[in-house]
């Protein structure tokens, strides 16, 4: 994958095109994003009545954080169909998290509207990544046809996933 912009990790500056580390950018992404997802999750969700100023600043700046290296790492594009995947996800994204929120028997209605915004807005971003992930594993990047059998593979297998929890409930 090539970088979209300039962007320094560790120290080590990498130029715009230049081949992205993703034996890094995948694996701290993936475990520093799912910590800042999961404590967002717990503060809007464990009734330990996290002030919504709060819950906002906290994952705010990590989001917009995270939205900058998307942009620099993966470009306009790909930001565009994360986007795609959050207009097709948000039935999931309720769906999948009503389901997590009824294992400690609680559900979304229990809460304000304004408390799932920064689970909702985590959630979109991991997917996004998981997503970019399939991509690259799959060597679809750069191969048109390679990459619309993946993506089409990723909307069936969301919508399998979506399906199968809405008919569960």
């Amino acid at each position: 994958m090539k970088l979209k912009s300039d962007l320094t990790i560790n120290g080590k500056a990498f130029r715009k095109g230049e081949s992205a580390p993703m034996l890094f950018i995948y694996p701290f992404f993936l475990v520093h994003m799912g910590m800042f997802g999961l404590s967002g999750f717990l503060m809007a969700y464990a009734g330990s009545g996290t002030p919504l100023l709060f819950l906002y600043l906290h994952g705010g700046i990590a989001i917009f954080v995270y939205l900058v290296f998307y942009l620099a790492i993966f470009g306009r594009d790909e930001v565009k169909w994360m986007l795609i995947n959050a207009g097709l996800g948000l039935m999931g994204i309720w769906l999948e998290i009503e389901t997590i929120l009824g294992w400690f028997g609680k559900q979304l209605s229990d809460f304000s509207p304004w408390v799932h915004v920064t689970p909702f807005l985590y959630y979109i971003l991991y997917t996004f990544l998981l997503r970019q992930m399939l991509l690259d594993l799959a060597g679809a990047r750069e191969r048109p046809g390679r990459k619309r059998l993946v993506e089409t593979l990723y909307v069936l297998g969301s919508l399998l996933v979506y399906g199968a929890l809405w008919l569960a409930k």
